[in-house]
């Protein structure tokens, strides 16, 4: 069993490398033009490499972690912290409004709502599409959302990339053979030279 989730691991990685060793990456989290290309990038791997997008590796974190939690409280207070654990911001204050909607809830019912209570969870539900209309977001807009995610984590890995790729010519031009050399534009790199 170890041997074929190794060798499927294994072929994984392979398929990834495959495709960045043909796909030029501009390490320039400041142009969007180079996000979206990096984020197509990532997206092709993902998808030759039958990886999760970071949208459906979040929700599969979430269905773990929050499988046997009983109550609609501590449910939403997990997904809080997996979003900061993720580096994910609440950019819109949706969590706020989400707590005082489930206050509002657990005040009609007069107890905390679980999970399993149908009716307390269509009201509840019903709360939240209450704020989704108020903040102007619908159903159809969350592909959408998601793309904007991607692009979002694509720039953040980038800025990484930016910051590793500096502070590696930083201690490479330390070192005595490199002295009086001028450190290269981190845009100007080819990562697949280094694959």
């Amino acid at each position: 069993m170890l041997k074929s989730i190794f060798v499927e691991l294994k072929n994984k990685f392979e398929t990834a490398m495959g495709v960045l060793k043909k796909e030029k990456v501009t390490i320039d989290p400041d142009d969007p033009a180079a996000v979206s290309q990096y984020a197509n990038v990532m997206k092709t791997v993902r998808q030759k490499a039958n990886l999760l997008s970071e949208s459906q590796s979040i929700q599969g974190i979430i269905e773990i972690e929050t499988q046997d939690i009983p109550d609609a409280r501590t449910y939403l207070l997990t997904l809080q912290e997996i979003r900061i654990k993720d580096g994910l911001t609440d950019d819109l204050g949706i969590e706020p409004l989400m707590m005082e909607a489930l206050d509002k809830v657990e005040k009609e019912l007069k107890k905390p709502l679980l999970r399993d209570d149908k009716k307390g969870m269509d009201l509840l539900l019903a709360e939240f599409d209450k704020i989704n209309k108020k903040l102007g977001i619908k159903k159809e807009d969350l592909p959408k959302l998601e793309g904007q995610l991607e692009l979002k984590i694509a720039k953040a890995q980038l800025e990484e990339l930016k910051k590793e790729a500096l502070e590696a010519m930083e201690t490479q031009l330390k070192r005595e053979e490199f002295k009086g050399e001028e450190r290269a534009d981190v845009k100007s790199l080819d990562v697949r030279n280094f694959i």
